[in-house]
């Protein structure tokens, strides 16, 4: 954000920070919830680089539309391993998850 612009909302009662100050986040809490957001962004990625429809995922995974919308998400009432399985059905290698989570 611009210097001119962060000092006017400042001064305008506006208090700045990140979403971590905003939540109230630990650092920990934050990580996790980077590595959710990249896993999720890169299994749709994935998802539709593939052609797949969200159905056709969940008919791999044994699981529902709804579902893998959730993951695609990054819902919190998702579990990470659900994700990592679906980015394996969706042939990603382990170090294709590996890279996901070095990005988060």
């Amino acid at each position: 954000m611009k210097t001119d612009k962060r000092n006017r909302l400042e001064a305008a009662g506006w208090k700045l920070g990140s979403a971590e100050d905003f939540l109230g986040l630990s650092p920990e809490e934050a990580a996790l919830v980077s590595i959710r957001v990249a896993l999720a962004g890169r299994l749709k990625d994935r998802r539709l680089k593939l052609g797949l429809s969200q159905v056709a995922l969940a008919r791999k995974l044994g699981s529902s539309q709804s579902r893998v919308a959730k993951m695609e998400a990054a819902e919190a009432d998702v579990s990470l391993d659900l994700l990592v399985r679906a980015m394996l059905a969706t042939g990603a290698k382990p170090r294709d998850v590996g890279r996901a989570l070095a990005v988060a």
